[in-house]
């Protein structure tokens, strides 16, 4: 058994909207382990996520800190560098699919304008992690990752992009400010310039997607 930790308290970006994300590898089932608080990953799935080049397999590499071992060993570092990142196209896409059913949604007038204000962060979040994983150089992890991306940064308002933040840490945590009517139209403001900004990184990526 392994137990480890990554994510923002491994990058030293701790804030008041940060949990500890905690990995625990294990052989079987373990019922130690509540998956409401570890990512549980058998050791057999990690080795073929490296095998696969896994956005989550890099984050791993990168950002994860070894907690607890019961035969001392790391384990995943003795993985070594997982392989290159080959679906930044497909992954992209995928989350810029997940925006636009979120967009619909709350044009619509959902019933669950919190939840889908979350997904459209974890979409943002998640295309700006792969397209900085596929471009090859300083990789991205973190929840202002479409914030870093140098010249292909998203260029939303500020206080837009803090509303799809709290609505995520209200859709996972329940905690924090409530999301009023006036926060939604400050984030539905900007989605349109969201959307133009998916559509060129993806031209990028498709332009030189490596062969899968």
């Amino acid at each position: 058994m392994h137990l480890y930790a990554f994510g923002s308290v491994c990058r030293g970006e701790v804030t008041p909207g940060s949990d500890i994300d905690l990995l625990a590898i294990t052989e079987t089932f373990d019922s130690r382990f509540d998956p409401a608080v570890y990512s549980i990953y058998s050791y057999d799935r990690l080795r073929d996520m490296w095998t696969e080049g896994t956005p989550f397999a890099w984050h791993l590499s990168l950002e994860s800190r070894l907690l607890y071992s019961d035969d001392e060993s790391d384990f995943l570092q003795a993985l070594g560098k997982p392989e290159a990142y080959k679906f930044g196209l497909r992954d992209c896409m995928k989350f810029s699919a997940l925006f636009d059913k979120a967009r619909l949604s709350l044009s619509e007038g959902t019933n669950s304008r919190v939840f889908e204000l979350s997904n459209i962060f974890l979409a943002v979040r998640n295309f700006a992690t792969c397209f900085s994983l596929h471009a090859g150089d300083t990789p991205d992890f973190s929840r202002n990752s479409a914030l870093r991306l140098g010249p292909n940064s998203l260029r939303a308002d500020p206080n837009a992009y803090d509303v799809l933040q709290r609505a995520r840490i209200l859709c996972t945590r329940g905690i924090g400010r409530k999301i009023d009517d006036a926060d939604e139209r400050s984030a539905l403001s900007q989605l349109g310039a969201v959307k133009e900004w998916m559509d060129k990184l993806t031209r990028m990526v498709a332009s030189n997607e490596r062969i899968q």
